[in-house]
């Protein structure tokens, strides 16, 4: 019985030392990140000053703004890739809520671009593996690379993580950058093209099943 308690008791040590490791490595992870993130945050307001960018009245400050845009950028989930989309929308207009609305339009439309060649780059690999005809394989590319639009009108709320402007003459130019959860962006890409391709193709539902099995 001793014995058992002994063994128990070394069992308990080793998982308590080792989470003690994990949280000081995760503390350390995310203190490099913070120090890397206000870094970079200072360097690019400094530029964007210069080059006559200003925030809105009220807003957050510019380098806080950016300070969470690179966090975002740089922050990786369990498995070592990127946790965000981070992309960036521009736009000139004659009011400065337009122009707004318009690089918002652009930034999203990269994020879905963005998505859309990682997911694509995944089922070219797929189609290979299933031995598609050629007209079904040039059908399954072609679809995808047209997904882009409707992805972006899928992509529903954005996080808007900054948000500046300059003039331009009488015109306000708009600096948009949105993020996006990498993992939601990933599952709403494959929902539209998985419909797209239900819709425009003639793929039995199994093999789709397959081209599809992405991760």
């Amino acid at each position: 019985m001793k014995s058992i308690l002994n063994i128990a008791g070394i069992i308990l040590l080793a998982l308590l030392i080792n989470f003690s490791l994990s949280a000081q490595t995760d503390k350390n992870l995310q203190k490099e990140l913070t120090s890397k993130s206000i870094k970079e945050a200072r360097q690019e307001t400094k530029k964007l000053t210069k080059q006559g960018f200003f925030v809105a009245r009220g807003a957050i400050p510019m380098d806080k703004q950016l300070e969470s845009a690179w966090m975002m950028q740089l922050e990786k989930d369990e498995n070592g890739a990127p946790k965000y989309i981070v992309e960036t929308g521009n736009s000139t207009a004659e009011t400065q809520t337009a122009a707004k609305i318009q690089a918002t339009e652009v930034a999203k439309l990269s994020i879905a671009g963005n998505i859309t060649s990682q997911i694509a780059a995944l089922i070219e690999i797929n189609i290979a593996n299933q031995q598609l005809n050629n007209d079904e394989a040039a059908s399954v590319t072609k679809i995808v690379g047209a997904s882009k639009t409707l992805i972006a009108q899928e992509l529903g709320r954005t996080l808007v993580v900054v948000e500046m402007y300059r003039k331009i003459g009488v015109n306000t130019e708009a600096d948009i950058r949105l993020a996006y959860d990498l993992k939601s962006a990933k599952d709403v890409a494959k929902k539209v093209i998985r419909k797209q391709l239900e819709d425009q193709t003639k793929i039995l539902q199994d093999r789709l099943d397959k081209i599809m099995d992405i991760k």
